[in-house]
């Protein structure tokens, strides 16, 4: 018999932080690329100055997409009914996450091929679509796991997905998860854009950075009231088992009113994740408005962090709460692969992790400086 030489519990609990980072990960490094196409028809007027848009972020969207690779591989790997479950579930809603990336890559490479006003217009829409809608849906996704999913799991442990669709997906609160989402990431890439661009596009993208950090925090805000008012959360109520079995049939759970914010009154060090949400955005605004780009993407950066750990650490341990039927709702303690595969997985992302660390690293160190409309005229052949 193999001897693992970490506690199945810690495994466990270093799974869940290493998702958790992962995601945060995807939401910084691929947001400000999803944020710069969502801002693509405000800040860039004419052709020179959308090209200089798009160069912006033409060389860096392929590597930060890596980010969301291994997130989808942490869930399938860590989490395997988190991820047959969700696939399931949200499967339209992916399927349309997918094909709007897919518009990226399209979009970048035909865009320039065509000296054609309606042409490139066309694919300027096209990388808007591939930023809004992504952003848009994967918020609306974290709405949705907040009031639960509409699933069971019957006594061989398979899911089955009882829900109607994409439209019972976008209701109310998911809808204004999804406005978090965009208004974020929207942020985030105007602040990016101080930094990588000059002239009209870095004035436009000032300007931005105005109206969407005041949105993001104000609309963060209504949904953590909402969240208090109106939507109730989950609690194990059995004894907690950190290493037993995967089998979500081994509880029983509650529903009830403030349940989600029942953490942060057990630990109150976590109230720093909302605390970074609401001055994360405020603070890029400030150091914005003070010429410190640098300083103001930092900010932007740490604010959704703080927006995404609020999420998870409210819904701590529930990875995906089942509101038709609570007690099999899925677990950090009862929802992972085997005790091995979690520890031949951490080996591999201690090893694999850190080179896409130093590869981001470098690329951003070789391409650091503004993008500029004399450089996309001089290179016009070699640029987007």
């Amino acid at each position: 018999m193999t001897t693992i030489p970490v506690d199945y519990e810690i495994l466990r609990l270093v799974w869940w932080l290493l998702l958790g980072l992962l995601l945060i990960g995807f939401a910084i490094m691929d947001g400000f690329d999803l944020g710069v196409a969502m801002l693509l028809p405000y800040v860039a007027r004419s052709d020179i100055e959308r090209r200089v848009t798009i160069n912006a972020i033409g060389p860096f969207w392929e590597g930060n997409q890596v980010w969301l690779i291994l997130g989808g591989g942490a869930v399938f790997a860590a989490w395997p009914p988190v991820y047959a479950t969700s696939f399931s579930g949200f499967y339209i809603a992916m399927f349309l996450v997918l094909a709007t990336l897919i518009l990226r890559p399209v979009g970048f490479e035909f865009r320039n091929k065509v000296a054609d006003t309606r042409w490139r217009t066309f694919w300027d829409y096209a990388l808007f679509a591939g930023g809004l809608v992504p952003s848009v849906v994967f918020g609306v996704a974290f709405g949705n796991l907040l009031q639960g999913v509409p699933f069971r799991i019957d006594s061989d442990l398979r899911s089955l997905y009882e829900g109607s669709g994409l439209f019972e997906l976008l209701n109310p609160f998911g809808l204004l998860c999804g406005l978090v989402s965009a208004a974020m990431l929207a942020t985030h890439g105007a602040v990016y854009l101080t930094l990588k661009t000059d002239g009209p596009v870095r004035q436009r993208a000032q300007e931005f950075v105005k109206i969407g950090a005041a949105l993001t925090v104000i609309l963060f805000a209504l949904a953590g009231l909402w969240v208090w008012l109106g939507i109730e959360g989950y609690a194990i109520t059995s004894t907690v088992m950190g290493d037993g079995p995967s089998n979500p049939l081994m509880k029983t759970v509650v529903r009830q009113p403030g349940q989600w914010l029942a953490n942060y009154a057990a630990h109150p060090w976590m109230i720093v994740a909302p605390s970074l949400g609401i001055f994360g955005p405020l603070l890029a605004l400030l150091f914005t408005m003070a010429q410190r780009g640098g300083l103001a993407f930092i900010a932007s950066a740490l604010g959704i962090l703080g927006i995404i750990a609020t999420a998870g650490l409210s819904m701590f341990p529930f990875l995906m709460p089942s509101n038709l039927a609570p007690m099999v709702s899925l677990t950090v303690w009862d929802a992972s692969s085997s005790q091995l595969t979690l520890f031949v997985m951490l080996l591999a992302t201690l090893i694999f992790l850190p080179v896409v660390l130093v590869y981001t690293s470098i690329v951003f160190s070789a391409l650091r400086g503004a993008v500029t409309a004399s450089q996309v005229e001089r290179n016009s052949s070699n640029l987007y």
